[in-house]
């Protein structure tokens, strides 16, 4: 049976990122939480190479302010692309929790994440959150390892960053940059041939509606290599915190 072009690109995406840890996506750990504070979460991001079919992932999560300083989320992420049929591709527990709020100028976050992906194997994602702030302009830099575990595969634990500029322009609108990166093992470095690093614009809105409501959006477009080739992602995020 021949495969198609997405059918091909989703599984060496799969293969790519070290099997359990190959998705979710393409979103900037912050590090902050509210205590008492409930997230409705629908995320979005895509996969684009010139001349193949472009391969999505929907997200759905909802996430909770445990204290000031924890804030968990669980979520489901599906696969889809018009070649293929959607399915669920991962289950995810994220957990953030900050060492530090605010007594230093920098903050600093753990990021954990627990996943069992569609073929019942397992993986952990962790790693630093750092974040600070220059006046009006908001700064981000996480460096995060994936360790899979549970699997039929030898997969090796992967690095990868990610990073963000995001600069309150207005009350109900941001912009700035973001982008994100994968390494390869994290002792032992892929070629940069085949590294991933890509960049890109983004924006951010918030609508308050009333009663601690508000509405949430951002959308980034990121281009540069996916696991070695050329190609785009577009990310985005819209979630009603409660």
């Amino acid at each position: 049976m021949k495969l198609s072009t997405s059918t091909l690109l989703a599984s060496s995406l799969l293969l790519a990122c070290g099997g359990a840890a190959a998705d979710p996506g393409y979103y900037v750990v912050t590090t902050y939480s509210d205590k008492g504070l409930r997230t409705l979460d629908l995320r979005y991001w895509t996969t684009k190479f010139p001349g193949m079919t472009e391969v999505v992932w929907p997200e759905l999560g909802f996430g909770y302010g445990v204290t000031e300083r924890w804030y968990t989320e669980v979520f489901a992420s599906w696969i889809d692309s018009s070649e293929m049929n959607s399915y669920v591709s991962s289950w995810n527990w994220q957990n953030d929790y900050l060492l530090t709020q605010g007594e230093y100028p920098v903050d600093l976050a753990l990021h954990s994440q627990l996943i069992r992906n569609a073929g019942g194997n397992w993986a952990v994602e962790f790693g630093p959150a750092v974040q600070t702030d220059i006046g009006r302009t908001q700064l981000n830099f996480n460096v995060f390892v994936d360790r899979p575990f549970h699997t039929t595969l030898p997969d090796p634990t992967t690095m990868k960053y990610q990073w963000q500029v995001r600069h309150r322009w207005q009350r109900a609108l941001h912009f700035g940059l973001q982008g994100f990166g994968e390494l390869g093992p994290w002792a032992d470095w892929s070629a940069s041939s085949e590294q991933s690093h890509r960049a890109g614009p983004a924006l951010f809105g918030k609508l308050d509606l009333g009663d601690g409501t508000a509405f949430n959006w951002q959308v980034g477009y990121l281009r540069g290599k996916i696991y070695g080739e050329r190609g785009y992602m577009v990310t985005a995020r819209a979630y009603l915190t409660f």
